[in-house]
């Protein structure tokens, strides 16, 4: 059984690391210089797939999200609702960040990227 682990020094999280030259495991923290050797030579990797479903109902919530700024400079192209909330994040197959915008209609949630 894996179990996640964490730094003795400042309690973040111990990513798995390899020492190639002596064939060795051990878990390191990226936070301070803390390292411990491994009891156990498996490493556990689990990938989570999202259902087109799942990231249409993260995007829509968005728009109710009080800690992201907010704007009434810009007009949604489906409803005409002057706000809408933004943020930036990397785009799908593109490098560097994109502005994406979400209105905050409640029966709107159309999303847009400029």
């Amino acid at each position: 059984m894996s179990t996640m682990k964490f730094c003795r020094e400042c309690n973040n999280i111990l990513y798995p690391k390899e020492d190639r030259d002596r064939r060795t495991l051990f878990f390191a923290c990226r936070n301070c210089e803390h390292q411990e050797v491994s009891d156990n030579n498996c490493v556990y990797r689990n990938e989570v797939h999202h259902t087109a479903g799942e990231r249409t109902q993260v995007l829509q919530d968005v728009a109710s999200d009080p800690t992201l700024p907010r704007t009434k400079t810009v007009r949604c192209t489906a409803c005409g609702h002057g706000e809408a909330v933004f943020f930036q994040a990397t785009a799908r197959g593109e490098e560097g960040m994109t502005l994406f915008f979400v209105c905050c209609s409640p029966d709107c949630g159309n999303r847009w990227r400029e």
